[in-house]
């Protein structure tokens, strides 16, 4: 199989699909690897390199579309990689098509078949693919939280640790998943007063074990959310409903009573986001002030940290990339349970029951195509 990794284009996004070690598994296999010229540059990864673990490098994205059978990239495509798409071509990447519908339509009109990575499952019931770069964005969230509460940033002006005689900023936390617990971590060693508010109480009571005394954990009623978002200066929203849109936890009533210069750092702007008032922010332009509070939404927080970022997820994503390009996509996921999960649409059929009902648009069974 021709599998190739196309140079990223959404804003500021600078990690990619397969490092060089993941091309050589690739051709150790026997298949042909096609790299766009560039691709891994952002994070630290030389042409030379991926010519060296076998890789053929292309001078374009067209080029590479064209002649790849399998497409392993990192971020949703954007319109002009959808044009390059055609009928039984594999796309494996971040999707999150809940939260568009306008690229979930485009998608099912180019009949390629789309495996998302936040949608892929493993035996325990969580979601491989999606782990590292919550992970990350988590230990990410409390960082940018802090800087954009900076006065000349446009937040009050707090440091997260306070300082003798000034007491710390009050963080809350929404989520106690993956994303909330890294959250979490890094917000309490940066010296803040943490509190995490989830309606799972089994994850409040791991992230309690995990973190000891320290951190604050409360049962996330509507109520209970109004008060503490009242209180803080930082609010970081990880809750996460996968393959569906992200709940709405702050409305803009809430809003409303927060103190003028808080922050709210969505990380599950990609699914939505839990404000009312978030929107799709980029590395570029990442912020906005609705009723004096600061708003950060950027959609791949981890394109920040583009070499850790690739490694992390290319360490996830390989054993699965090598049984889509083994075997073809329907053994592969025949074959595979949790790989099928990532299955959202093939021959122009939407088979995500969460993105179907989302749109309006009509559920197909996975079974259905894959038995096609």
């Amino acid at each position: 199989m021709r599998v190739g990794a196309p140079r990223e284009i959404k804003d500021n996004e600078y990690r990619v699909g397969l490092t060089p070690s993941s091309v050589a598994e690739l051709a150790q296999d026997g298949h042909e690897v096609l790299i766009e010229a560039g691709a891994g540059q952002g994070a630290g990864l030389t042409d030379e390199r991926y010519a060296a673990a076998g890789a053929r490098l292309v001078e374009t994205a067209d080029e590479l579309f064209a002649s790849a059978d399998l497409i392993v990239k990192v971020k949703e495509p954007q319109p002009r990689e959808v044009a390059l798409l055609r009928p039984s071509q594999i796309l494996f990447t971040y999707l999150h098509l809940a939260a568009d519908a306008n690229l979930t339509r485009a998608l099912m009109a180019s009949g390629a078949c789309c495996i998302a990575y936040e949608t892929v499952t493993s035996p325990g019931g969580g979601l491989p693919l999606l782990a590292p770069m919550s992970e990350i964005a988590g230990r990410l969230a409390p960082q940018m939280g802090a800087r954009f509460l900076e006065r000349q940033e446009g937040g009050m002006g707090v440091l997260l640790s306070g300082a003798p005689g000034v007491p710390p900023a009050d963080v809350l936390i929404l989520g106690a998943g993956s994303v909330g617990q890294q959250a979490a971590a890094i917000a309490m060693g940066m010296g803040a007063n943490v509190l995490v508010a989830d309606r799972n109480t089994d994850a409040l009571r791991r992230l309690s074990a995990t973190l000891g005394p320290s951190v604050r954990t409360i049962y996330a009623t509507r109520a209970a959310i109004a008060e503490c978002v009242r209180r803080a200066d930082l609010v970081i929203c990880a809750a996460l409903t996968p393959g569906a849109r992200a709940p709405i936890l702050i409305t803009r009533d809430m809003l409303a009573t927060m103190k003028r210069g808080a922050v709210i750092v969505d990380v599950a702007i990609d699914q939505g986001g839990c404000c009312e008032t978030s929107r799709p922010t980029s590395h570029s332009d990442p912020v906005y002030t609705i009723d004096g509070v600061v708003h950060y939404c950027v959609t791949n927080m981890p394109g920040v940290v583009p070499r850790t970022s690739t490694f992390a997820l290319n360490n996830a994503t390989l054993p699965f990339v090598l049984a889509l390009a083994n075997k073809g996509w329907r053994a592969a996921l025949r074959d595979d349970p949790y790989l099928r999960a990532g299955l959202e649409m093939a021959a122009g059929v939407v088979v995500s029951a969460p993105v179907a009902a989302t749109h309006h648009l009509s559920f197909t069974d996975a079974r259905e195509v894959l038995n096609g």
